[in-house]
């Protein structure tokens, strides 16, 4: 998993609830991270491996996100 994947997947941890999946590559694609259409590929890869649903985290995504706020954490 690369580093744009992490962040993505933090996002989604740390989103409102109101915010969508499009809103959270918006707002990262606002940020910088990468470009619009990047960040609708990592978002379409992470439904695939199963990280997301159409709405939210999978348990196998909460799991792995929170993970990585531990890794930033440190």
């Amino acid at each position: 998993m690369d580093m744009n994947e992490k962040v993505f997947l933090l996002a989604v941890l740390k989103k409102h609830s109101d915010e969508t999946l499009n809103d959270i590559v918006v707002k990262l694609e606002g940020n910088g991270l990468f470009s619009l259409k990047d960040g609708k590929k990592i978002l379409k890869n992470l439904k695939k491996e199963q990280y997301l649903n159409d709405t939210y985290l999978t348990l196998k995504g909460e799991v792995t996100a929170k993970k990585v706020e531990l890794e930033f954490k440190i």
